[in-house]
């Protein structure tokens, strides 16, 4: 064994692994696996729903709108790289998994993150200026500006998730194959590392700092100065209005950091928390918001629930137009039958 406890010098570095998401729970961990795939189902079709919305109403086509399907879009990207694999984990106890599978699953992990917070960032943007200068809305919200914004958030993403991925395949996984995680993250894999990680973890800690306190500052500055001009608005609806759109995007905004603050400082400073309790709060912050952004922009954004309604309305009706033959077919049976 070397000085630090582990076999590096041996050269040993495990290119498979297990991932054991909940130790704790070794009885009964099967009958998770319904309510888990009943979770994940209803992540994609409640975002699937709200997309479709968008895309097939014209009055829709609108940057706020396109922003919100977007936002979805990567919901459903988001939870995909995440629920099969966590499923699989519950089906069997030991979950195995190479390096360059979980490198992969480790990109997307934090590229949809970074997409998450990008595209709050380019909504904030987009009510402070219907906001603060509604009559040169349509001049400046063009479909450049989100092209460009559209590009800002891809590099951004990559900027961050790459080297994340590039610096983890470059370390010694020496000290076990088992990861105590239902996914390769990041602070996961790096526990299971040999070797001088000093670099690895400076560097994952400043850019969640740096990207953060970026987002907080250029978001607490946008929306401090919506509400400031919603209430300077003459027209009480007009006001209850923005008021209203501002509370929706400002819901999600507490429910991404909110859940991704918690979870950092549970697992870098609560020391004496459970691996179980530290896998949960990693699944809340994963997987709660695509849980709640569909509801949030379905239910409190008008004009997307009533086009809701009017969906589901109109396939409840398809379907009771396609029973009303097999109703009329039964009835002439009856009045044929002998009685």
């Amino acid at each position: 064994m070397g000085k630090d406890g582990n076999a590096s010098i041996f050269n040993i570095s495990y290119t498979t692994f297990l991932l054991v998401g909940f130790p704790a729970l070794q009885e009964g961990r099967s009958l998770l696996v319904f309510p888990l795939a009943f979770l994940y189902a209803t992540i994609i079709s409640a975002n699937a729903l709200v997309i479709h919305t968008v895309v097939a109403q014209r009055n829709l086509h609108q940057p706020m709108y396109v922003l919100i399907a977007l936002l979805l879009a990567v919901n459903i990207c988001a939870a995909t790289a995440v629920m099969p694999k966590m499923l699989e984990g519950f089906v069997h106890y030991a979950n195995p998994i190479s390096l360059r599978a979980c490198l992969v699953q480790m990109f997307f992990i934090y590229f949809t993150l970074l997409l998450d917070y990008n595209l709050l960032l380019a909504m904030a943007l987009d009510r402070y200026v219907a906001i603060c200068h509604p009559l040169r809305y349509t001049d400046l919200m063009t479909s450049r500006l989100l092209s460009l914004l559209a590009i800002f958030a891809l590099t951004r993403s990559l900027g961050v998730a790459v080297p994340l991925v590039v610096l983890t395949a470059q370390a010694q996984f020496c000290r076990t194959a088992v990861i105590r995680h239902f996914t390769c993250e990041y602070i996961a894999l790096l526990s299971i590392a040999c070797g001088d990680l000093t670099f690895n973890n400076r560097l994952g800690l400043a850019m969640r700092l740096v990207t953060v306190t970026f987002d907080l500052a250029l978001l607490g500055t946008s929306y401090t100065r919506i509400i400031y001009a919603a209430f300077r608005i003459s027209s009480g609806g007009a006001r209850s209005k923005a008021l209203h759109t501002c509370g929706s995007h400002l819901l999600v905004i507490l429910t991404i950091y909110l859940s991704g603050l918690s979870t950092s400082i549970v697992f870098r400073v609560a020391k004496t928390v459970s691996q179980d309790v530290q896998n949960l709060l990693s699944a809340i912050y994963l997987l709660l918001p695509g849980a709640l952004n569909p509801l949030i922009y379905g239910v409190r954004t008008k004009e997307i629930r009533q086009h809701v309604e009017k969906i589901l309305c109109k396939k409840k009706s398809l379907q009771e137009v396609g029973e009303q033959p097999k109703r009329l077919q039964s009835v002439r049976v009856d009045r044929k039958s002998p009685g």
